[in-house]
């Protein structure tokens, strides 16, 4: 079966969509496509290790270099491709269940791959052959990489925290291995949840994905700021002291204001899931935004395009150009500490910066999507409560990382989002 790239990789159930045959021959197709040192970082599943044996078996059959981070966050991975000079190769699946896994390029340098170097990838991995052997070596682990991550990270934000009471839920994912040590070094009091993973507990009822036990934490324990990172560590969703979820909006206003306050050049390129309100709030102020489709690669494709620095989505994925050649949890989270430590509390920051306009999204199987019913429905609602052009915006996307498709609502009326995703859950989840 022919096998294509998704907006961030290639993913599905592992040893089935993702085999082990799969993760062989991407070896082999990036150890033919580069010349470059390829460093490959894995996440904390239990079949990440076999997948990157073969993965390393691949790159080996050609001649290619390869070098093993070990569990390793994906931005991580980046960080190290670009500073050594090499290309990436991470085994993950992100937010995804332990069930899941998936493949991940990162191009020379540590940047997204371009859709001309993915497709020689695709090309080649296609084509390539199986593996002749069913078990694989293990490959050494460079123990020297994590540290010199953190140490890179701090090198960017090096503010002092102290003062200041961090709780950092790690998804039971890569961050665990990284996380601690980091913010540590800040001078920050740290307390960390879900930093034991055993192969079947990533993003299990925890992370950016299932933030619950840390909004708990974050009041019970009186902190000030609670930080969610999801199984790879590229995304983040903060805890203001007071218990509220702030996502990639709420950080997206906040850094975009303090840039334009100190007169940087450039706008924010946003995607479609930002919320109304960010519009409202940057435009106000006399901010340029840019509205791409959802995923990092866009976001980055439209900051190169016009030489900006900043693009954010709404789940997290935070793009700092200037500092990491792709989005970062563990730097975001390390940037948003550093802002609460300077103009104090999250949650004021955010309520003196922007008003949320009510918005929902509803996940549905895929299978069970009817989109002619969703748009019916929004028509009958549009045309029960009278509400004009503006007032009102639906948006239906497949995802690119799982076999749902995405229903996003948002209204000045926070009565019609409640009526209209209450028709949707009752005629799809129910």
């Amino acid at each position: 079966m022919t096998v294509h790239f998704g907006t961030d990789g290639i993913r599905g159930r592992a040893y089935e969509e993702i085999s082990v045959d799969l993760a062989y021959r991407l070896g082999r197709a990036v150890g033919t496509v580069f010349s470059v040192p390829i460093y490959v970082g894995y996440d904390t599943r239990e079949s990440s290790p076999v997948l990157t044996r073969a993965v390393f078996a691949g790159l080996a059959d050609v001649d290619a270099r390869g070098f093993n981070l070990g569990v390793f966050t994906t931005p991580g991975v980046a960080v190290i491709a670009r500073r050594r000079g090499g290309a990436g190769i991470v085994v993950s699946a992100s937010h995804n269940p332990y069930h899941d896994n998936g493949l991940k390029v990162l191009n020379v340098g540590g940047a997204k791959l371009d859709f001309a170097t993915e497709a020689a990838v695709e090309a080649v991995l296609n084509a390539a052959p199986g593996p002749r052997r069913d078990t694989f070596d293990d490959v050494s682990v460079d123990g020297h990489a994590e540290h010199e991550y953190a140490e890179h990270l701090r090198s960017l934000v090096p503010g002092d925290l102290t003062g200041l009471h961090l709780v950092l839920d790690c998804a039971n994912g890569a961050a665990s291995h990284v996380a601690h040590e980091l913010f540590e070094g800040t001078g920050a009091r740290v307390t960390t949840l879900h930093d034991a993973p055993n192969g079947t507990n990533i993003n299990f009822k925890c992370g950016s994905t299932h933030p619950d036990d840390l909004r708990r934490a974050v009041v019970e324990l009186g902190a000030d700021l609670g930080l969610a990172f999801d199984g790879d560590a590229d995304r983040l969703i903060a805890v203001d002291a007071k218990g509220n979820l702030r996502n990639g909006d709420d950080l997206a206003v906040l850094f975009t204001l303090e840039r334009h306050a100190r007169g940087e050049v450039g706008g924010v390129v946003v995607t479609v899931m930002s919320n109304l309100g960010v519009h409202r709030a940057l435009s106000e102020r006399g901010v340029e935004i840019i509205e791409t489709d959802v995923g990092d690669r866009n976001i980055l494709a439209a900051l190169e395009q016009r030489d900006w620095n900043f693009g954010a989505e709404q789940s997290g994925h935070l793009i700092f150009r200037h500092l990491s050649p792709t989005g970062d949890g563990l730097l975001t989270g390390m940037l948003v500490a550093d802002m609460v430590a300077r103009h104090g509390p999250l949650a004021e920051q955010c309520d003196a910066a922007w008003q949320r306009v009510p918005q929902d999204l509803i996940n549905i199987a895929a299978g069970e999507y009817d989109d002619f019913a969703v748009r019916e429905m929004f028509e009958e609602e549009c045309r029960v409560m009278s509400v004009k052009d503006g007032e009102v915006r639906l948006l239906i996307r497949p995802s690119g990382t799982e076999p749902l498709v995405r229903v996003m609502i948002e209204a000045l009326d926070e009565s019609f989002v409640q009526r209209f995703t209450t028709r949707v859950r009752e005629h799809f989840l129910s």
